[in-house]
Parts: structure tokens; C-alpha cells; sequence
């Protein structure tokens, strides 16, 4: 079996290698790839997204796996040209992926089919945006379209709510795009996976992860600093209630609406006083709660993802083990506003737990930054105690210039 993955990121690396580690054997690609993705699959050949698509022709891929979002709405969209071109690929479709690439959409949606989650107003302008929020606060403003996970900001006050509105719609950080004004909702967060083919679905590991750069969920919002997984860290009779409320309707909400899916849905989800409600959509795996996850996955992910996206939902392919997995995230000097490349990286050679490169490049002098987010560290345990020890241990032996990390992954919220 010859399978693609696209992206190049810390959870294309954990996608890869647990592929990789199928029973099935298969070959992996990647594209467009990193150093350390490289030191497990083949890197593509191509130059482009269309000689992306000529080079899967060529090759006689059997499965393309979508990993990072911004290809599944790229042009015609990642899922739309495989299917003209007769490969199966394990993510959705352009018009589906909507549910992730504009937050206005997704509102639509769950309130169309009635899946609980937040009151919104869509805005066009700093203006209307001023009045919709109408001076209560704290607010949540979401950036309708990709933002790398950037693009929201809860507001406590007015002066934050400005200052991100100024960068929304005068300096146009994010591109062209309206924005959501939306209800503030209190609670723990939880990051639910479901694995969707047609009207079929698989309710995957939980995760939880971390928003915030700082220790105590302070400083702005990044694309993660950190995750926990374990299928101990929801109860059943909360599963339960997630599937009968929010998943379930979901994928009805999908065959309702002729938006046909196959791949990964991720739910973000607050666990507000009222119950379970949605703050979000990502159509894949959630980054850094994949690096958590992947670890925990035990079977034949290769065939399950292939089955899958022929349309055949094969469940019993996969499973996960009971333990605990952390993740905690290393990012570079200046992250979330800035990045910084080239500081040499020390310490992975003593570090015993996994790591998976989200940001580096491989030099003559070692292993370097390039990127926001550089490192995951994870380590997994039977208890929670065990597996949060040992990723902030390992996390400790490594180093590099302006290195930013959070002390309270695993140990807040839960």
C-alpha cells in the first residue's frame, strides 16, 4: 500500500510514523514534508499542488491523507482532485471542509440542525463589530476563515477587543474575512475526535489541550502549547451525551445538508453549566492533541483510513490504549506574534521520550529551529501522575535559544 501524507507539521509527523507502524507495512510519502518527517517517509517530488496531483497519478497511490487544513479548501481542493483523479483520500471534501475554513458557515450549520453551541453575530466591519458586542464583556472574536489556530481572541475588556479588531479589519492580519462576535461560555474545554465515513462514525481518544503561551492560561492565544489524551479523561456517561447531542446530529446534519464526509472531524468543545456545547470545527486532527493521541493508538490505522475513505467504515481496525498520553510544546523566541529560526537546538540526544519536530530543519551543526511552534515532547504513562512526570522531565533536557514552554500542561484543568 502507497499512501501520501500532506502537511509538514509535528502532527504530520505523528500521523506518519503511526501509518508507518501498521501491521499492513505500507510505503509512506509526504508532501510537502519536513527533515524529520523525511526520516520516516519519502519525500514527494513535486514542486506544486498540481504536481502533487501528477505525481500520486504516476506513482499509482493507493491513499491520500490529508493533514494539514489549508489543502483541503487550496483551489479545487485536496479530497476534490483526488476523487477526479480516482485516488481515495481520508479527508473531506471542499465544500465540507467549510465547517473549519469559515467560522460563519459552521455557526449556520450547528444552528440549522440544532447542536448546542454559543449565540453569534457575523460582522462585516470594525464598526458593526463594535456594536453587535455592545458592550458586554468579555467577548469571543473569531476571524471567519484559516487562521493556523491564531485567529480568535477571547476579549475581557474593550481595549482587547479593539486592539484585535484593528488587527482584523485595518491591518488585515489574517487577509480579507468577516468575523464572529460570539457568547462567552465558562467551563472546561475538551477536544473530541470522530473519525466519519458517510453516515457511520467512531467517537476516537479525548484530548484536551492548551490554548494559552503562558502558565495559568495567560498571554495571547497560540496554535497550542500543549495536550493531554486519554479515553479516562471523559466519563462514559459524558461520552455519551457528546455522541446524542453533538456528534450524532453532526453527521445526520452532513447527510442532510449533501455534504458528503470521509476523514477526521475533530469537536471542540466547552463543558459549560448548560452541557456540552461546540466552539469549533477542525476537519482533521487537532495539532498538538495528535502528537498526544497518535501514541495511544493501537491496530491497523492504514487500513482503517483506506477502508474509509472507499466508503467502508471498518472500526474493529483500531483501538486505544487505556493510559495516559502528554504532550508538551516547545516554541521558539517571539512565538505566538513572531518566530524565530536557525537557534540550535540541544538535548534530544538525552531526551527519552517521543518527539515529534513541528518546526526544525536539519543542518550540518544539528537540529535547529524554524518555526513558532518547534518540539512536542510526549511521554504516556498508566496514570495521569506517571505521564505528565515524565513529558515535563524530558521536556526539561531540551534547549535552545528563547525557548518558550509551559510548566502546567497536564497538571491545569483536570
Amino acid at each position: 500500500m502507497k499512501i501520501a501524507v500532506i502537511g509538514k507539521g509535528g502532527r504530520e509527523q505523528a500521523l506518519v510514523e503511526t501509518l508507518a507502524a501498521s501491521p499492513c507495512k505500507p510505503q509512506i510519502f509526504s508532501f510537502p514534508g519536513s527533515d524529520a518527517i523525511c526520516e520516516t517517509a519519502t519525500r514527494i517530488d513535486a514542486a506544486d499542488f498540481d504536481g502533487l496531483m501528477q505525481w500520486m497519478v504516476e506513482q499509482q497511490v493507493d491513499l491520500c491523507v490529508a493533514g494539514e487544513e489549508s489543502y483541503l479548501v487550496k483551489g479545487e481542493g485536496l479530497a476534490n482532485r483526488c476523487a477526479a483523479l480516482g485516488i481515495p483520500c481520508w479527508g473531506p471534501p471542499k465544500e465540507s471542509a467549510q465547517l473549519e475554513a469559515s467560522k460563519e458557515f459552521a455557526k449556520n450549520f450547528l444552528l440549522r440542525h440544532g447542536i448546542p453551541t454559543g449565540g453569534a453575530a457575523a460582522v462585516a466591519g470594525y464598526d458593526e463589530a463594535i456594536a453587535a458586542i455592545g458592550g458586554k464583556y468579555p467577548t469571543v472574536l473569531k476571524f471567519d476563515g484559516l487562521a493556523a489556530g491564531k485567529g480568535v481572541a477571547v476579549c475581557p475588556d474593550a481595549a482587547s477587543a479593539e486592539e484585535f479588531l484593528r488587527e482584523v479589519f485595518i491591518e488585515k492580519r489574517f487577509g480579507e474575512g468577516r468575523l464572529l462576535v460570539e457568547e462567552f461560555l465558562t467551563g472546561p474545554e475538551i477536544s473530541i475526535f470522530g473519525a466519519i465515513c458517510d453516515d457511520k462514525y467512531l467517537i476516537l481518544c479525548p484530548a484536551r489541550d492548551y490554548k494559552r503561551l503562558m502558565d495559568g492560561d495567560e498571554g495571547p492565544n497560540t496554535g497550542g502549547m500543549g495536550a493531554v489524551a486519554s479515553r479516562r479523561l471523559a466519563s462514559p456517561e459524558l461520552l455519551q451525551t457528546i455522541e446524542e447531542t453533538i456528534v450524532a446530529p453532526t453527521v445526520r446534519g452532513l447527510q442532510a445538508d449533501g455534504l458528503p464526509y470521509r476523514g477526521f472531524l475533530y469537536f471542540g468543545l466547552m463543558l459549560t453549566p448548560d452541557g456540552p456545547k461546540v466552539i469549533e470545527y477542525n476537519c482533521r486532527f487537532g495539532d498538538p492533541e495528535c502528537e498526544a493521541v497518535m501514541p495511544l493508538l493501537r491496530g491497523d490505522l492504514a487500513s482503517f483510513c483506506l477502508a474509509g475513505a472507499k466508503g467502508e467504515f471498518s472500526p474493529e481496525l483500531i483501538s486505544f490504549d487505556n493510559g495516559w498520553s502528554v504532550c508538551c510544546i516547545l516554541a521558539s523566541a517571539g512565538y505566538p506574534a513572531s518566530s524565530h529560526s536557525g537557534d540550535v537546538i540541544s538535548g534530544l540526544d538525552a531526551c527519552g521520550a517521543r518527539v515529534f519536530h513541528c518546526g526544525t530543519k536539519k543542518t550540518p551543526e544539528g537540529w535547529v529551529t524554524n518555526g513558532g511552534r518547534v518540539l512536542a515532547i510526549v511521554a504516556q504513562g498508566d496514570t495521569l501522575e506517571a505521564a505528565r512526570t515524565a513529558a515535563h522531565a524530558e521536556a526539561a533536557r531540551v534547549d535552545f535559544a528563547g525557548s518558550q514552554r509551559r510548566s502546567d500542561i497536564a497538571y491545569r484543568n483536570m
